[in-house]
């Protein structure tokens, strides 16, 4: 199974299955002299580990990460570095009954179709169980920007359950890490937890729902015209987050409804550089960051493994019923919410380090 690699100069290729051994992430281009200890990539573990509440998988996995390679002394060498993190409440037992079943909505049917095998425990590497690896990765691309870039601000949150959306006026950055939902309305999160706790417990169901990842402080430059586009990269890492089926750069699809002067973001001189009055472009002009907020949204479909009866086909093309047993999440959104922070941390160190070899410094200077 080939392409597990993404990044162009900071490189992270993930390997492991769900219920495997263990899985983890080989991080290519890392700078050296960065200060780093697995107790720093544990802090983004912790927070997409699962089993933490009621309102996810109640698989217990300590998501421990090992750096096996690329130190010394505490800091990085620039030459690879190993992660890895060891599977230790894999239950493969929950998917006897779907050894030859298709599961409705889930990548079953089709690793089957194309490469007639798959690891029917969890999924194999179809499992939201590699993402655990990326946000290890991420974790060392948050402490190379912090060498870098100190003020950049990367910050991932929910924004919509379902067809239960967030209310903006009550927007509050001190509520994301305050509930489970890494809500930043007080309000709404209380009502996604009783929603949430029907649909798990009374309606054997799972849910959608939409997440907002901002990067802050990102100077101006990052990015590079037509295939080397900031937005092009940062599009295609959110897509491949197991589960996700949309993603949006600052308006996104709503842009299609505004008229030329709505969604034009004028710009005038302030003290510090250029100011805007908008951020429709949600900080990306051309495929370069213009030094607002980039702002990223993807959408995830609701989890296919669940306790309802659906129908479906066996590998003879027989038709049948299926019910996923095993643990699984009831709205994967929640656990979305770090790893889609994990990927805006590997591509904007990826476009700093691009950025620094092609250009080294801004050349156009304003005022």
């Amino acid at each position: 199974m080939s392409i597990n690699t993404f990044g162009h100069l900071f490189r992270v290729t993930t390997w492991g299955e769900s219920h495997g051994p263990a899985l983890g992430a080989t991080v290519d281009g890392c700078p050296p002299n960065v200060a780093l200890t697995p107790e720093m990539l544990q802090h983004w573990l912790d927070k997409r580990k699962p089993g933490q509440n009621k309102n996810t998988t109640q698989r217990r996995e300590p998501d421990a990460v090992e750096i096996l390679s690329g130190m010394f002394e505490g800091k990085t060498t620039g030459t690879p570095l190993q992660l890895m993190i060891r599977n230790t409440d894999q239950r493969s037992k929950d998917y006897g009954d779907i050894v030859e079943k298709f599961r409705p909505g889930h990548a079953d049917i089709t690793y089957w179709q194309k490469y007639g095998i798959r690891d029917y425990r969890g999924g194999g590497r179809s499992s939201a169980r590699e993402t655990a690896a990326r946000v290890a990765a991420g974790g060392v691309a948050r402490e190379a920007i912090k060498t870098l870039a100190p003020n950049i601000q990367l910050t991932g949150y929910m924004v919509q359950m379902g067809d239960k959306t967030i209310d903006r006026a009550r927007f509050d950055w001190d509520q994301i890490g305050q509930n489970d939902f890494w809500c930043p309305d007080p309000v709404m999160a209380a009502e996604w937890e009783e929603y949430l706790t029907w649909l798990r417990t009374k309606d054997h169901n799972s849910v959608g729902a939409v997440i907002e990842v901002v990067a802050r402080n990102v100077p101006a430059g990052l990015g590079a015209p037509i295939y080397g586009k900031l937005d092009t990269d940062l599009a295609a890492a959110m897509m491949s987050i197991n589960a996700v089926k949309g993603v949006e750069i600052g308006d996104g699809m709503a842009a299609a409804a505004l008229t030329g002067r709505e969604n034009a973001d004028e710009i005038s001189m302030g003290p510090n550089g250029p100011e805007y009055s908008s951020n429709h472009a949600g900080g990306i002009l051309g495929g370069i960051s213009t030094g607002q907020d980039i702002v990223v949204r993807f959408a995830v479909k609701p989890t296919s493994s669940i306790l309802s009866t659906r129908q479906t086909i066996t590998k003879a093309g027989e038709p049948t019923e299926i019910i996923t047993k095993g643990r699984h999440d009831p709205c994967v959104g929640i656990r979305a919410v770090p790893v889609g922070e994990a990927m805006m941390a590997c591509v904007i160190l990826d476009h700093m380090l691009l950025h620094r070899g092609q250009v080294g410094e801004n050349q156009g200077q304003i005022g």
